[in-house]
């Protein structure tokens, strides 16, 4: 378990001392204040109500962002003016190759 999974109050062990968290990456033991790497794996001592985790945020399909990229070159190409049409296209291009 990760030392942003438990809530402020709770005991764990870490390196063979017990700590109470009091902080988001602090804890108090028997020698005072400590920091507690993100990265450390702890040990809960006693009944631990976990934080639940942030859920992922929502993705986007494929075909969201390519329309939406298409939605976007059909506003900007309206404004350029046409001498610079050819920029714009090619631009696009380079856009959508990206995607592939």
């Amino acid at each position: 378990m990760k030392i942003h999974h438990l809530p402020n109050g709770a005991r764990f062990e870490y390196e063979g001392e017990e700590y109470v968290k009091t902080g988001p990456l602090f804890a108090s033991g028997k020698g005072g204040q400590r920091l507690i790497p993100k990265y450390a794996v702890l040990k809960p001592l006693g009944d631990v109500q976990v934080v639940p985790e942030k859920p992922a945020p929502d993705s986007l399909s494929r075909g969201m962002v390519l329309a939406a990229v298409e939605a976007f070159y059909t506003e900007c190409k309206a404004l350029v003016p046409e001498a610079r049409q050819p920029e714009i296209d090619a631009a696009r291009v380079r856009c959508m190759q990206a995607f592939s």
